[in-house]
Formats: structure tokens, sequence, C-alpha cells
């Protein structure tokens, strides 16, 4: 089966708590802060495969996770960090995030990208020393990793695209030129998925790919509609077949212009790509009149060409090599550097009479605090206390025994300071 496009999840590995231990040694009476720092978490990477050519694979498996780090050990010893999870992708593999924005494009075997990145692991306690915080029981919580629902495509790699009405000979011209074996029959829509196929004996070795199924209406859904047109965005050059065959009851200048105005239809770029008009099936009666006929009504060149009897291939062949020697390459398409402000400082949200929310750079502490630990929320709410959270609380009319909610931390605001305890004096209720 040929799969050109699917919808997957990958979630990057968490990364492990940072540890809390103090060291035991004989002949050493005070001991101090040991504990080591979490590991990171793994990393889904897409990894080209040149011996792939679909995105079958993604049909049977849709969700890809990679491992998360270990927590940090005693004696300082650092968390085992996750595996990272590889993918392997054909080459010309397109992944989009869910607002359609390019996150890598992976042309050549072996090219890689990190998909979705890993968390990184939490501070063990052994970083919270001070002079004034000898013996600190506080470490942080690993980062979560990057999770997200992404969307893969791919666009073959080829250099000349054939494209043109069902049977005008696309998948008889490339099975001539090259050792591709499409199916061919007499009748519409015999080819159902593209095909590639590589060129010799006119210069260097070119690729040329057959796409399919494309009729007037195609990007309304008509016929196969245009789900494989994508397939000609890397190609450099457009080989436009016409066909001439009297009997087939089409009118070659209006089949031209639907294929064109679809190409437009589809993508203003494809319509502009350097394109070689070719008329086929020259052998059959009246073929010949049909190209001068067709040739003075569209007042441009056309080479004839016969695949079956080869008359014109050559001409058409060197006509393509002619072309792709001084069109360029294309360059695979660049992740957009979306410039992301830093945040600083912080604000206070209203959203009921007992409950407010702080947004804003003190998120990102709170996303590294151990919820849970008395030690931690005590040390967030000293971090608090210095940035002026309580004034600008008392500014906004905060009342008292109401939550502040902070990322995922809940804390209370009572008797004008901060705590982790509810009000009832009861075991703090940590929420995540």
């Amino acid at each position: 089966m040929f799969v050109d496009e699917a919808s997957i999840f990958v979630q990057a590995g968490n990364g492990g708590n940072g540890s809390v231990a103090f060291r035991r040694e004989k002949f050493v009476p005070n001991g101090g802060p040991a504990g080591g720092d979490g590991g990171r978490g793994g990393d889904v990477v897409f990894v080209v495969d040149s011996g792939l050519n679909t995105l079958t694979d993604f049909r049977q498996q849709r969700h890809f996770r990679a491992e998360h780090g270990s927590p940090g050990g005693t004696n300082r010893r650092h968390g085992q960090d996750g595996e990272d999870l590889v993918v392997k992708v054909p080459p010309g593999t397109l992944v989009l995030s869910e607002k359609n924005e390019v996150i890598a494009d992976l042309v050549h075997p072996g090219e890689s990208a990190v998909i979705a990145q890993g968390g990184r692991g939490g501070k063990g306690n052994v970083h919270f020393t001070s002079s004034t915080h000898r013996a600190p029981k506080v470490a942080e919580r690993g980062q979560p990793g990057e999770s997200a629902w992404v969307g893969v495509e791919l666009n073959l790699l080829a250099d000349v695209g054939l494209v043109g009405f069902p049977n005008a000979g696309k998948s008889t011209l490339i099975s001539v030129v090259s050792k591709a074996r499409p199916k061919i029959a007499d009748y519409p829509f015999t080819t159902l998925v593209p095909h590639l196929g590589v060129v010799t004996g006119y210069g260097n070795p070119f690729v040329i790919a057959d796409v399919p199924g494309l009729v007037e209406g195609a990007h309304e859904g008509v016929g196969l509609g245009d789900a494989f047109l994508r397939h000609l965005k890397r190609t450099r050059l457009l080989v436009h077949l016409v066909d001439l065959n009297p009997d087939n009851g089409h009118d070659p200048v209006r089949d031209y212009h639907a294929i064109r105005a679809e190409l437009e239809s589809f993508s203003r770029d494809l319509k502009d790509k350097p394109t070689i008009l070719v008329g086929t099936k020259l052998d059959l009666p009246g073929a010949s009149s049909a190209l001068k006929a067709v040739q003075s009504l569209l007042q441009q060149k056309m080479i004839g060409i016969s695949a079956v009897t080869g008359e014109g291939v050559p001409e058409l062949m060197w006509a393509a090599r002619g072309q792709l020697d001084v069109l360029p390459v294309p360059e695979p398409v660049m992740r957009e550097q979306l410039e992301r402000p830093s945040v600083r400082g912080f604000r206070v949200m209203v959203e009921s009479d007992r409950r407010v929310r702080l947004v804003g750079d003190v998120e990102h502490r709170a996303s590294v605090t151990l919820w849970g630990s008395p030690d931690a929320e005590q040390y967030f709410c000293e971090y608090l206390r210095r940035r002026g959270v309580l004034q600008a609380l008392r500014r906004a009319g905060v009342a008292d025994n109401a939550e502040v909610w902070i990322g995922d931390g809940l804390l209370y605001f009572r008797n004008d300071d901060l705590t982790g305890e509810e009000p009832d004096e009861a075991q703090p209720t940590i929420q995540k």
C-alpha cells in the first residue's frame, strides 16, 4: 500500500526528578547535601532511511514515546538519561505542526531532526546550598518532554514530473525511458499511485515521476483529486503530456488548459514551473496533423512523441536533460525561526472571589517545584516573597484563604502570607 501522509503523536521523555540526600560517611560528623540531578528525557528523532519509500508504517503505529529520565541518586549520582526514540522515515518527508508550520524537511539519507525534545532533569539538593541554607531539603522536579500531534507528508524526490489527463501516455513513457513498471491499460485511472524511474543514457541520470489521476475538477475532489500533486513540489521541471489521438473524443487544447487550471488551483508555484509541452501517440493516424494544429492554437513549441515506436522520445529526454543542467536544485524547506520574546515579570489574574492565578516568569519556577514536598513549597514561597508577589496580591484585593494557582501548583493566601497548607490545617491538596 502506498501511503504518503499520516498524522502521528510524538511524546518526548520527561526529565527525572532531582534527589534530596545527605552524605553519611565515617569520620564526617556533619555530612552535607549529596542529592544528584535527574536524567534528561529522551528525544523523538526522525532519521531518513533510503530503503523506505512510503509512510505505511505510520498506519500501523501512530504513537511514539521516548524514554523518561531516571531520578537522581545519593552521593551526587546523576540519574540515567532517557534513551532517544529514533523513527525512520523515507527521503522527502515533510513534518508539519498542528498549525501547518514546518518542523523539519528531511531529504538526504542519514539526515535527522529532533521532532520532540526531552525534558531537562531536575537539580538535586546539592545545588541549593548557601551560607544561610547549609542543609537544604529542596530539589527540583524534572521538566516534561515536548508532545504534539504532527502531520507527516511524503513529497517524492524527482527531477521531472509527468502531468496530463489519464491515458495521455505518462505510464507508457516512464516505462520506456526507465526501469519503472507501472500498470498500463486502456482505461482511465489505470495508475493509482505515483511511480518513480531513473532515466539514464542522456548525460547525467535524472529521476522522473508519474503522478496519476489529474482531471478537470481534481482540486474539488473529482477523480482521484489532487492528493498526489504534492509530489511535484520538489520537481524542477514538468513534462505536460497531451493526447493527440483524434478518436479519443478529447480536445487537446481544452485538455491542456484544464490541466494548467488544476495546477494553478493547487499551487501557483506549481503552475509557474518550467514546462515542456509534449504531444503523445504520434504513431496513430491523424496525430501529426493534430500536433501542428495544437501548436498553432497554443502558439508554443510542442514535441511530438510515440512511446510505442520511440519516435521523438530521445529528443524529449535530451530537452529535459538540457533544462535540468541550468535549473537550480530546490533547497529543503527551512523551519521558520520564530523569535519568542522572553517573559519577564508576572501578573495577578483574578478568576473569582476565591481563586487567582499568577502568570509570567514565575510559572517556569513553579514547573520545577516538587509539589507535595513541604520544604520545596516553602522554598518556592520564599522566592515569591522576594519577587514582591505578596504586595501584588494585596493590591489586587485577594481575599483571605483564597487559592493561588501558579502553573499546576496550588498555594493559599492566608493572613497576608503564602502557604502550601490548606485553610483547615489538613495535609496540602496537591493538584497536578
